[in-house]
């Protein structure tokens, strides 16, 4: 079986095992308080006057916040599935204190944040040190959230210590996501208008506004770095490549998003063919695209909800548009037709124990080792005898532990290390593996031992992470040295292209056959043929040229 459909399948499953479980969970959260913050008491900010109007923010723990500014006009309506568009202008001072909606989920019950019905979502949030002023000039950075490009939000995500230690500007946004922000359709593709690709056009349209504002910030319009996790982490990939992000960055940060199962564009004819029928699931589909169209504008958000969970299994990616992507990641990265600029690149040493854990949640049990061999051999087909022998449950503590192994390897690690072979010939590139086996888990509670898991590494970046729903935890005190040395990295790079600070041990670049281990009690670095063979990349590369 073709390893792209490893990830979908996998995780389309423990969302689905989890579903019953989760419920009990969201009926508990109906109540939550959105807002994300108690900025009401707080000393507020000077007004800033953006290129939309006046706003004024709050200052809290020494940063200023700035929440929920809208970057675009509510894609509603007959916007709904169009490229965003300029929101009205104001004269009034609009308070920003407090975080709006979360764009609307994927489905009905959203695994990585609270339920939104709401599609009036796309504000962002810019965070700065408290004594900036509009010549400060700041380095910028932009995070793009993950969440499978199904869901996800950039209120979940707190910055304080890359702002304070890093001396930056960070910037938050939220997207459309699933059918809301990657639906192609032959009614909608031939409106006149940039299609398919609405979640990446909302990306790059926060990155314009940024672009035009942050000077009045603080922040250098000429400096700023995009970076991000997961599905934030492909859509940084997907802007290195995207003709229509020319010019909106400098320096690029992605965080396990080189999986295989969402790397690849949709081709238009197979993201169209999706789209049909999920015109069809919800009643829409007729003899006249236009039609279908209008009848598609005209549901709720609850009716596109039901059948949004069927979407997400096959098309919640990105799409060959013709002009927003043009080629695939490989085409681009070989050729050197892409926006040439600095790269950091990396993954977590056991990224799909998460995805394990999760399904282990849902089902209540643990994986044996029958399943792990049924599983093995129903996931990689002819080539399981391969994966059999150079995974052997012997060299596992335990059967999930075992199979979520080479999904790690074949889905996460050997696709990145492959993507920055490539990037290495044309930018300066820095690898990283994250793998403090000993991280906090946030997730929800299973029986697999979490390790070095997907997603793990965000909490050492953003302070207390931990979703919309996750556990609360906290760092121990060398788990604090790895996060500020973690961050004088990611900062370092912001400010210069260039990871390399006195604060922090020496990463040498990609192009020296070394990566960074980023693990305690401190950074250090390796040489890349260990990694290549912990995680069985030459296997891999076989199976996936």
């Amino acid at each position: 079986m073709h390893t792209r459909k490893i990830f979908h399948q996998a995780f389309s499953a423990a969302i689905a095992l989890a579903m019953a479980t989760l419920l009990g969970a969201c009926n508990d959260n109906k109540n939550v308080d959105l807002s994300g913050s108690s900025a009401n008491s707080a000393q507020r900010t000077a007004v800033i006057q953006t290129g939309s109007g006046p706003i004024q923010g709050s200052v809290s723990q020494d940063i200023r916040e700035f929440l929920g500014i809208r970057y675009a006009a509510p894609p509603v309506g007959n916007l709904r599935w169009r490229p965003p568009q300029t929101p009205n202008k104001w004269t009034h001072i609009k308070n920003t204190t407090q975080y709006r909606a979360r764009c609307s989920a994927g489905t009905t019950i959203d695994l990585f944040g609270t339920t939104s019905t709401t599609e009036d979502c796309l504000f962002l949030n810019v965070f700065t040190p408290k004594g900036v002023t509009a010549s400060s000039k700041l380095p910028v950075m932009v995070w793009i959230h993950g969440g499978g490009l199904k869901d996800g939000s950039a209120n979940d995500y707190n910055p304080v210590k890359l702002v304070r230690q890093g001396d930056a500007i960070v910037v938050t946004l939220n997207y459309r996501t699933n059918v809301f922000g990657f639906l192609a359709l032959p009614g909608l593709d031939s409106e006149g208008h940039d299609f398919a690709n609405y979640g990446i056009m909302d990306q790059q349209f926060a990155l314009k506004w940024v672009k035009h504002n942050i000077a009045e910030f603080g922040g250098n319009p000429d400096n700023e770095t995009i970076f991000g996790e997961s599905a934030g982490g492909l859509s940084v990939l997907t802007n290195l490549i995207s003709p229509t992000a020319k010019g909106l960055f400098n320096n690029a940060i992605v965080e396990s998003g080189s999986y295989t199962a969402l790397s690849t564009p949709e081709s238009l004819a197979s993201a169209e063919a999706n789209g049909k029928a999920f015109a069809k699931a919800v009643n829409c589909q007729s003899s006249s695209p236009s039609q279908t169209v209008a009848c598609l504008r005209a549901l709720s958000v609850e009716e596109i909800q039901s059948e949004a969970s069927q979407f997400v299994q096959s098309n919640a990616s990105p799409t060959l548009d013709g002009t927003v992507l043009t080629e695939t990641q490989r085409q681009a990265f070989e050729s050197g037709d892409f926006n040439q600029v600095p790269v950091i690149i990396g993954t977590n040493k056991d990224e799909y124990r998460n995805f394990i854990g999760l399904e282990e949640y849902g089902t209540g049990k643990a994986i044996d080792d029958a399943e792990y061999k049924a599983r093995i051999k129903q996931s990689y087909g002819g080539n399981a005898s391969k994966v059999l022998a150079a995974y052997p449950l012997t060299d596992y503590s335990r059967a999930d532990v075992a199979l979520a192994a080479p999904a790690t390897d074949s889905v996460f690690v050997c696709p990145g290390l492959r993507k920055a072979k490539l990037l290495k010939q044309k930018v300066s590139t820095y690898y990283y593996e994250f793998a403090d086996r000993t991280a906090p888990v946030y997730q929800h509670p299973a029986p697999i031992p979490y390790g070095a898991y997907h997603s793990g590494e965000i909490q050492y970046l953003f302070k207390g992470f931990k979703g919309a729903r996750g556990r609360e935890t906290s760092l121990n005190d060398a788990q604090e040295k790895l996060s500020s040395d973690m961050i004088a990295y990611w900062t370092q790079f912001a400010k210069t292209g260039d990871p390399n600070t006195d604060k922090a041990p020496q990463w040498p670049s990609f192009s020296d056959d070394s990566y960074m281990s980023l693990n305690i009690p401190a950074p250090e670095a390796m040489s890349l043929s260990s990694l290549r063979q912990e995680h069985h990349c030459d296997l891999w590369d076989s199976i996936q040229p």
